[in-house]
């Protein structure tokens, strides 16, 4: 990547964190961000009682096998169908090799009869938001942009720049795709 890139991607990690600075909520344990979808944190995600209440049928889980984060499929047995990701919080780790996966298993969930999902790390604020933002730019074809406002109308986030820059490639991705499709 030549140096103007660099600087432009800043520049537009810096456009997408005003947008991320412009929510003025409370951080809440869990939120509904997008119809039968919720992000939230591990307290939620280890509160069987919460779930039932809440209708949780699958839990995706972005902080699996991380201290704190209990999270397999017999901790939730059959009431819950369970995805772990050992994603790192961190400016080096490469979450989009989990993008289509975790995309995948949230539209499978989604489509499937009173399906509700549950995406969760430690807080609830940058690795699962991440992948949920993926999931919309994904399947609900939203541009980065959108997603970002959208979910932060309904809860407090904050991707870290790595998780940014990332979802700023697949926007890329998805834009030139989907202008090739057209043209096409």
């Amino acid at each position: 990547m030549s140096g103007s890139d660099q600087q432009q991607d800043l520049a537009l990690i810096k456009e997408l964190e005003l947008i991320l600075d412009s929510c003025t909520l409370e951080l809440t344990p869990v939120d509904e961000v997008w119809p039968e979808l919720y992000i939230g944190n591990v307290a939620v995600a280890q509160n069987r009682k919460t779930l039932n209440k809440i209708g949780i049928t699958h839990v995706l889980n972005a902080a699996h096998s991380k201290q704190g984060s209990v999270g397999n499929q017999s901790f939730y047995g059959t009431t819950c169908v369970y995805f772990g990701i050992p994603a790192e919080d961190s400016d080096s780790f490469d979450l989009s090799q989990y993008f289509r996966p975790a995309a995948d298993f949230i539209h499978k969930a989604l489509k499937s009869k009173e399906g509700k999902v549950l995406v969760h790390c430690i807080m609830g604020v940058s690795r699962s938001v991440t992948l949920v933002l993926a999931y919309l730019m994904l399947k609900q074809r939203l541009s980065l942009k959108d997603a970002l406002r959208q979910i932060a109308q309904k809860r407090a986030i904050y991707p870290n720049q790595n998780f940014l820059s990332l979802l700023l490639k697949l926007d890329r991705r998805l834009t030139l795709r989907r202008r090739l499709c057209f043209l096409l």
